[in-house]
Order: C-alpha cells, then structure tokens, then sequence
C-alpha cells in the first residue's frame, strides 16, 4: 500500500486546513451498512491528483461529530464503467469499518475498535491523518516492538505486543519462497529481546535456520544427536522398529508385556519376578533399559514349551530389534551412551535449561531416517510441554514447527498420532503452564483447523491458493475481512498481521535482516564463486547416502553375542578379516563373457532322461551319455527332456 506518487505524499500535510494545498476532500458517504461504506468521489477534470488518493487497501477517515470513524478501502469502481482523460470522472470506493478515534475530554484522541457513531449520509470523508494511523497500529503497551514498517506509511512503525503473541501461540503461512523464514527469524530476534528466558525449540526440517542464529542458537544434527530410545514410548518406539509401517499386533505386545521387564533388570530387579509394584513402570516409562535385556527376555519366552504359537512372531521382533540397532543410521539412538541415564543431560543440551547466552535449539531433522522423524518430532514436543507442566510454568519455552502441515495435517488418517497428540496438547493447553507454539506452513488448508484455530496471531504472507484464503478469512475478525483480497498479491516480505498482538489487521513490511543472518540451508546463499569447492567428493556423498559411520555399539555388542543362539547368525558380527589378495577386486576375465571358449578340455557332464512308464506307472531312465557343449556357446542349456547330473 505504498503511495503511488511519492512526491504527492511528501507535499500532502498531515493537517487538513482549507487553504492547506492537498488536503481537499476525498468523497462523501452515500450509503451505509453496520460493517461497511460506500463513498462517491470525483476527479477534477484533466487530473488523476485526486484519484491518486484513493487505493485498494487504504485507510481513510470519516468525520463523525468529534470523531473519526476509521475506515479501509476494499473495492473502487468508476460510476460509467469508463474514463475520461479531459472531463470530471465520478467513481464509488467500497470501505470497511475499522473502528473510530474518540476526542476526550480533555481533547487527548484514543483509538478503539468499536464504534459509538455510525457514519451519516454525506459525512466527509478525508485521507486519515498520520498521527491516527500511530495511534491505530500502536497497541499502546511497553513490552510492544517494532518488526518493520506499515506498507501505507513507510514512516511509521508496525508494532506487535511479543507477550500476547506468546502466550496465545502465533502462525506464519505464506507460499514458498515469500519469506516465511526469515520473518520467523526476525520474529524470534524480537521474542529473545523481550523475553531474555524464553527457551526456543525450532523442528527444522530444511537445516537451514542454523545460519539465522549463529549467536543464539545451539545446533543438533545427526552427528551430535544423542536422543535414547528408552525416552520413547511404546507407539514412539514402534515407529522406529517397524520403520513406519503399522506393527503387528502381535509383536506389539510382546515389547508391551517385555519392556517393563527390561527396565527393572536394569534397576537391579529380577526381570523374572513380577514386584508388586509391577504397575509402577510401564513400556511408556521414561526409565532406561538396555536391548541385550530386551533381547534375552526375548530368547526367553521362545524357549517355553507353552509359547510355540507365539514364536514365529518373537523371532521376527527378535530380528527387526537387531537390524534396527545394527544401522548406522540410529546410530542417535543406540550409542553406548543410552544405555546410562543421561535424561538430566539430554534435557539440558536440547531445552536448553539453563541455557546461558544461547537460549535456542535449532533441532536439525533433514539427516534423521524419514521414517523415525515423527516419532522424533512427538518426543520433543511431548517433553517440551512436559517440562512446562512439572515446572509449574517457571521455563517458559517455545516450540516452532517449520512444515508444520507435516506433522497435524488436516486429513486424520493421515500423519502419526502420537505426534499429532504432542502438538494438539500444547496448541490447546500449552498456555497455562507457560509453553508457546509457533506455526510455519505453506498449505494452511491442508493443516489440522483445530491446531490454527488456537493461533491467535497470525501473519498471512502471499497465498495465491483459494483454499488456503479461505481458511485465513475464516480466521480474520469480521472488521478485517476485506483484506483477504490482497493476499494473492502483496510481495515478498510482506505480511497482513492480524490477532491479539495487534490492534486492527494491518499490512506490513518486514525489517530487512543481515544477509549472514538469513536462513539458508547449509548456507548455501552465502557462498560464492570463490568459496564454492571446484571439485566434488563423490566417497563424502556416497558414504553421507549409505550413512557409513562409526556405530559405537560395543557395550551392547558383548551382552548380545552371549545370548544369542549357536544356530542363528551373528548380525553384529564385523566382517571377517580379508586377506591382501582378497582386498583387491578380481581382475577381469574375458572367459566369462558369452560366446568365449572355455577351458580346452571342459568337464563332462551326464545327461539322464527320465520319461513315463505306462506298465510300471513310473518314470524311469531312458539313457545317459556325454553333453559337451559348443564352443560357440557354451552357456547353451542342454537339450530338452534331459537334465544334467
């Protein structure tokens, strides 16, 4: 909403004397309903001056007595349907009712949103004064920051209230490649200013806000991710072992009856006793537990002569428990360190608590196998608000979800449950025991309409989707329903604010960040032509995709192997040790391509034919004799109806 002509702004005063050059009347009202106006206005004759007043998405003000109803122009529409360029031209301005500037007593002006006077026919209608816009956007509290500037008034700031954003949760949507990350970046900037102990946890699925905070924030990523299985609970665990497929049922329950066995033998109970305190821990139980445990119980129940029927079902849970901790690729949950209780030090390294000077945790998700992100995503959500909650609200802390749609998409069938679950509790309770959630999506319309219906501040970003308008207009409140309109059209880095955080919907310009400052991923927009490597490892890449890494495993290597039986193969056996010779590739051998002669003299081979009796009602053996084949071809099947032995 940039005026169209600069030089007209910077000429037009903010007061509107009658001999003050500009500040001519814009229109007159002539007609009006309890939300909306319409006014009829005219351009002198020759001139667009007047005209040029008037834009889509302005705001104007309407004289009510002492009062200024404040008002947004939506529509405009020329009275002939043409335009004349030597004559005066009348055309009608739709507007939206925003709300009115009252003069009080003692003559202060105060901005509400209601409005005690409705505008009559013929009220004057004039271009609204800069000092009224301050007090619009201004929502008049200290704790409210300046996140860049109002696209009508580049002079004037657009502010937010960062606690009311805070505490009702906040969404950014927009399409890709508009700037939902960045303002997210900017967004956050400003939450750590105003609150210096809130605690950011940022689900990064792109690895790319990692160069957004290189002060700030702490990185976790594949090859410093230590997160225990044992943390996980039973549906979480499954989503790992059955590699995001839905278990088998039958399975599911031997890990839900074993796991609190293996957790007390961890303890230093008996795994075979059951305590009377058996319900005190479950599979869900954050209490650790080690898989060689889980393993031998396993061995275990195969070894009962009651339990045949259930075998086949062990034997496979047996293996995919082992080929699972056997890949590299988990190596962040099956190190050696998980097999101590280290709850204190994963709590600290990812909520960040106490934190020190860098009181974010960009949580890398783009290298963990995509079949165990969700269950990744459901642990730190679930703990997040966990935290929250038995802390009784002392950690106030944040949980951004870039992509959200991934993880509570609008179809329930679809996503993972547990995840959902996570999300949903903060987005509906999370406020009470001080946990925030921020939302970032480029589809609105395909995430769970529950979860942005708790967003109470929005930044709507360019969506050219009509589904996704829709679901932003759903969202607006009745006085700012008309700016959905420009959504499909305003520009990159531009946002149409609306909630508890800012007194009327407004469109906005973010504040520019520094380039060293803006998300990419792996910092890839940073680099240049002199920093770009001019050749490329191919062994680094091919050794990233196979996840070939150093899988320390040996704590549960040596309590595995001796519970393993003689008669079943050691998976985690290491290869065994090959000789010079064998380390080199064969060497090529041109003989054992098609239509090579072999060797001189090649083996002979006896050829049987066997063919049906009808006396005996048997097969029986009707010859035998020599089946050289031809050097032409020596790969050439021998002949029909015999076979060699």
């Amino acid at each position: 909403m940039h005026d169209q002509n600069p030089a007209l702004s910077a000429r037009l005063p903010d007061r509107r004397d009658a001999e003050a050059a500009g500040n001519r009347l814009l229109g007159r009202v002539v007609a009006c309903t309890g939300a909306r106006a319409t006014i009829a206005a005219s351009s002198e004759a020759g001139s667009t001056t007047h005209a040029e007043l008037w834009a889509v998405g302005r705001l104007v003000s309407i004289a009510v007595g002492r009062n200024r109803v404040v008002a947004l122009a939506y529509a405009m529409q020329a009275a002939t349907q043409e335009w004349s360029a030597t004559d005066a031209n009348a055309f009608r301005v739709e507007v939206e009712l925003l709300g009115e500037v009252r003069v009080g007593a003692d003559g202060s002006d105060l901005f509400s949103t209601g409005i005690s006077r409705y505008p009559h026919l013929g009220a004057a209608v004039h271009r609204i004064r800069a000092g009224d816009l301050q007090r619009i956007y201004d929502p008049g509290t200290p704790d409210s920051c300046s996140i860049g500037r109002l696209t009508q008034d580049a002079a004037i700031d657009a502010t937010i209230h960062i606690p009311s954003m805070l505490a009702k949760h906040f969404a950014i949507v927009g399409s890709t490649g508009v700037g939902k990350s960045t303002a997210a970046t900017l967004l956050l900037r400003k939450a750590i200013e105003a609150d210096p102990k809130l605690r950011v946890l940022i689900l990064d699925p792109h690895n790319e806000f990692a160069a957004a905070f290189p002060d700030l924030a702490v990185v976790i990523d594949t090859d410093t991710l230590d997160l225990p299985f044992w943390l996980m609970r039973l549906e979480e665990f499954s989503e790992a072992v059955f590699r995001g497929r839905p278990p088998v049922a039958e399975e599911l329950d031997v890990l839900r009856d074993l796991i609190p066995e293996a957790k007390r033998a961890f303890r230093g109970g008996d795994p075979g006793r059951r305590p009377a305190d058996r319900g005190t821990i479950t599979a869900d139980t954050p209490v650790p537990y080690r898989m060689s445990d889980l393993i031998a119980l396993i061995d275990e129940r195969m070894g009962r002569l009651d339990g045949r029927d259930e075998k086949p079902a062990l034997r496979a849970l047996k293996v995919r428990l082992m080929s699972v901790v056997n890949d590299p690729r988990y190596q962040f949950m099956f190190s050696s360190n998980t097999i101590h209780d280290t709850i204190l030090e994963t709590i600290t390294r990812i909520f960040r608590i106490p934190g020190g000077d860098r009181p974010i945790c960009t949580f890398q998700l783009a290298g963990i196998p995509s079949e165990v992100v969700n269950s990744v995503a459901s642990v730190l959500c679930r703990m997040a608000f966990e935290i929250g909650l038995w802390s009784e609200g002392a950690v106030h802390m944040l949980v951004v979800c870039e992509e959200a749609h991934r993880y509570v998409p609008a179809d329930a069938t679809l996503g993972f449950l547990p995840t959902r679950q996570a999300i949903a509790r903060i987005a509906k309770e999370g406020r009470k025991y001080g946990v925030s959630l921020g939302i970032i999506t480029q589809r609105p319309g395909e995430l769970d309409q529950t979860i942005l219906s708790q967003c109470s501040t929005v930044f709507a970003m360019r969506l050219a989707n009509e589904r996704d308008q829709e679901i932003i207009r759903s969202a607006l409140p009745n006085s700012g329903a008309s700016t959905v309109s420009f959504l499909s059209a305003i520009g990159n880095g531009e946002a149409i604010a609306f909630g508890e955080a800012i007194s009327v919907p407004m469109r906005l310009t973010f504040e520019r960040i520094e380039p060293h400052r803006l998300p990419t991923a792996h910092g890839l927009a940073a680099r240049t032509a002199e920093t770009t490597p001019e050749t490329v490892d191919l062994r680094r890449i091919v050794s990233r995709m196979r996840s070939i890494a150093e899988l320390d495993i040996s704590d549960f290597q040596k309590s595995v192997l001796g519970s393993l039986p003689d008669e079943e193969p050691d998976l985690f056996a290491p290869p065994a040790p090959s000789s010079p010779m064998d380390a080199a590739l064969e060497p090529y051998r041109p003989d054992m391509l098609p239509g090579t002669r072999l060797s001189a003299h090649p083996p002979e081979t006896r050829l049987i034919r066997r063919e049906w009796s009808p006396a005996s009602g048997s097969s029986i053996t009707s010859g035998s004799g020599s089946n050289e084949r031809s050097p032409r071809d020596p790969f050439r099947p021998p002949r029909e109806g015999w076979r060699e032995e």
